[in-house]
């Protein structure tokens, strides 16, 4: 599936919708993001490199761009196995980063809602070590979605989030102000916090989905002073129950919330997405894991809303 083809199939802003593609390791049924996806290669040979992750099979060249390669079948289980001819390369778009995934084959693609997709259960997911995103209900199958940016994020630690970027920021005075984060990765919701702290914003509270963040401002419906408990949001876009552009457009459309800041932190910022989060309302957009960036965006929607 080249570039063109998927935009036929990308969803409209702010229906809590996922398109989801299915793909097959030993018969397993796991998931990405259609959004994640730029294309499906079939397997080339590799060329390996020397020091590197042992799930880093090594890099190829299509149409003069060099890519690495990740063997997911053995980051999943650990062993290597033959590799086959009719393996596929599912060729992955985030973080503003182009990286290809081995896969056995790729079953089709399922619509399906945010709220039919459910958190894994910490036995299954092992916390923050988990690399299962969300379980999803596609007709009869039940279908695992992976956490790509943990899976690269294991696999080259400094394509993640970098708390040195938090001290070239120079001295910070701590804030009164309330940010609410909505993030699914507990690992990237403790990161987050933490960058958020060395800040200076110290009143933060996070949810692990849209849904709950909803919840709580539905809460505050009867103050008059929001500012107590709220400032601004922050929210991922892919997130179980409900997805971070859903969230956006709810804040914006309801009368009492649309004058908060809204910051959209996502791996999933292409010139599309972008398009999408500006029509729900968006304050600002900007992919992970430019954390610096978020802060400096931060102080500058907060000054501007006194």
């Amino acid at each position: 599936m080249r570039e063109e083809d998927k935009k036929g199939i990308l969803l409209e802003s702010g229906t809590n919708e996922i398109e989801v593609m299915e793909f097959t390791i030993h018969n397993n049924l796991y998931g990405i993001n259609v959004a994640k996806v730029k294309e499906i290669l079939m397997s080339e040979p590799v060329k390996p490199m020397p020091h590197s992750h042992p799930a880093v099979e090594g890099i190829f060249k299509p149409r003069d761009v060099v890519l690495t390669v990740v063997d997911l079948p053995k980051y999943l289980l650990g062993t290597s196995d033959e590799k086959k001819p009719k393996d596929l390369f599912i060729i992955t778009n985030f973080n503003k980063m182009n990286i290809a995934f081995r896969v056995h084959t790729v079953v089709g693609i399922s619509r399906i809602s945010w709220s039919d997709i459910q958190k894994p259960d910490k036995a299954v997911s092992r916390g923050e070590e988990g690399v299962a995103t969300g379980i999803a209900q596609c007709g009869n199958d039940l279908v695992t979605i992976l956490d790509f940016e943990k899976i690269v994020a294991e696999i080259a630690p400094e394509t993640s989030i970098q708390m040195s970027e938090i001290d070239q920021l120079g001295e910070r005075r701590r804030s009164n102000a309330h940010i609410l984060v909505a993030e699914d990765s507990i690992l990237l919701s403790r990161m987050i916090e933490e960058a958020l702290h060395k800040s200076g914003y110290m009143n933060t509270r996070m949810f692990p989905n849209g849904l709950e963040l909803w919840h709580f401002l539905e809460s505050l419906r009867d103050q008059e002073d929001l500012s107590q408990d709220v400032s601004l949001v922050i929210t991922d876009i892919e997130m179980p129950q409900m997805d971070g552009h859903h969230l956006t457009k709810l804040i914006k459309d309801d009368r009492q919330f649309k004058h908060l800041p809204v910051v959209i932190f996502s791996s999933l910022i292409t010139d599309e997405m972008r398009r999408k989060g500006k029509e729900l309302g968006a304050d600002e957009q900007m992919s992970k894991p430019e954390i610096a960036h978020l802060v400096t965006v931060i102080d500058d929607l907060l000054e501007r809303s006194r």
